[in-house]
């Protein structure tokens, strides 16, 4: 019975397709193992920034919580976060009760409530800094300092569907919304439709793209008459996302 030569897929120093059956090769009994796929580096989410107010307020008491007295990241006197629990549960506590003054205040508090926003989220950044470095590139690691982990895939993905968050008038015949930003966005597309006396939406009218999802300065409405908003995101893998829920305002 004649002999069927076995061949294997390896290949010698010149390219050329490796044989069982060559002369003067021997077979040790093991075939070449699959260089191992180089794992993505794990990176901290540094979303919060752009993360809407209660989101913010919520990932700083879970990083309060959760980091210290964790043994990956403060184990004195190696390893210290850069900003004590008490620094950071008071500006939690300070953004927090600014933000209930600024949803029944006026601009001055509005203002008052960003600038401690400001400082909570500066606070959130040293943390996340320190700890990058010392995660081990392990996901429960990162996660169990009370930080999110950043998507590794970069595949396109479906944008998830905004919100709007606030609208408030702007010069006459201005409002300007104010939307929870997407992740991956490349930019956002505003519409809105002219209401009835009865509250009946007309035609929808586009009402631009823009950048900034926290200040679409839609123009040109007539003072005195309620405009219904939708705000949807554009990019991703479908090109945009479903439209938000409709909000109402009246343009003054």
């Amino acid at each position: 019975m004649a002999q069927i030569p076995i061949t294997w897929d390896g290949t010698d120093a010149n390219g050329q397709p490796l044989r069982w059956d060559t002369p003067g090769l021997r077979w040790n009994g093991f075939v070449p193992q699959p260089t191992p796929k180089r794992m993505s580096q794990l990176r901290v989410l540094l979303g919060f920034a752009n993360a809407p107010d209660h989101s913010l307020d919520e990932l700083a008491s879970a990083v309060s919580q959760k980091l210290y007295g964790n043994a990956l990241y403060d184990a004195p006197p190696t390893l210290v976060p850069p900003v004590t629990q008490a620094a950071l549960d008071t500006a939690q506590t300070n953004f927090s009760e600014a933000v209930a003054t600024a949803a029944l205040g006026g601009p001055e508090d509005t203002a008052d409530k960003n600038n401690k926003r400001e400082i909570l989220i500066g606070l959130l950044r040293q943390l996340a800094a320190h700890v990058q470095p010392h995660h081990g590139n392990d996901l429960a690691n990162l996660l169990s300092s009370g930080f999110d982990a950043a998507s590794t895939n970069r595949a396109a993905t479906a944008l998830t569907t905004p919100a709007i968050l606030d609208i408030r008038n702007g010069t006459t015949g201005q409002l300007i919304l104010k939307v929870a930003p997407i992740a991956n966005a490349k930019c956002y597309e505003a519409r809105c439709f002219h209401l009835s006396p009865e509250g009946t939406p007309g035609v929808p009218q586009s009402a631009g793209l823009y950048t900034d999802s926290r200040g679409m300065k839609v123009g040109g409405l007539t003072p005195g008459q309620n405009y219904q908003f939708q705000v949807r995101a554009i990019g991703g893998s479908t090109g945009s996302s479903d439209w938000s829920n409709p909000v109402s305002h009246r343009s003054l």
